[in-house]
């Protein structure tokens, strides 16, 4: 690995750690009592994906079963979520927001939404789609490969 490449990803790490942490900062100060970060990016990830279980969670968020378990029955039991079983597989659970929820869910992101949208008015829109198209870029290479792939 070349100096250049080094120097990049202290750039990069240096300036995720900060803005990921502002920004979760912000989040636990706005979203309150409702959600934690952590049950936010469930709700959200469920809200997004029809017929949506505990390994698929788990696996979209790089974390063990026994996190997303916890997290989950935790908003079961606030009336957040809700579990069903497929009909043909009946081990097969599958994880939706209850009308509760929606609502829920529906105010955290618009509370998302605002703490970040101030921040976006120092940019032109070019670069704003430019940074979020890389930014998928990398995630995608994360998923497929690992970005190991030559």
């Amino acid at each position: 690995m070349n100096d250049k490449a080094k120097q990049w990803i202290d750039r990069y790490l240096d300036v995720y750690q900060f803005v990921t942490r502002r920004i979760s900062a912000e989040m636990r100060e706005h979203l309150g009592e409702d959600l934690t970060n952590d049950q936010f990016q469930v709700v959200r990830l469920i809200n997004s994906m029809p017929q949506c279980t505990s390994s698929q969670l788990a696996d979209t968020l790089a974390v063990g079963k026994s996190s997303i378990t916890a997290i989950v029955n935790r908003l079961v039991d606030a009336g957040i979520l809700y579990r069903t079983r497929d009909e043909a597989d009946r081990r097969q659970v599958y994880l939706a927001l209850t009308d509760y929820g929606t609502s829920i869910f529906e105010s955290a992101q618009e509370q998302v939404r605002n703490i970040i949208s101030p921040y976006l008015k120092h940019f032109e829109e070019k670069d704003i789609e430019m940074f979020i198209s890389m930014f998928e870029k990398l995630g995608q290479l994360m998923q497929e490969s690992g970005g190991r792939k030559n």
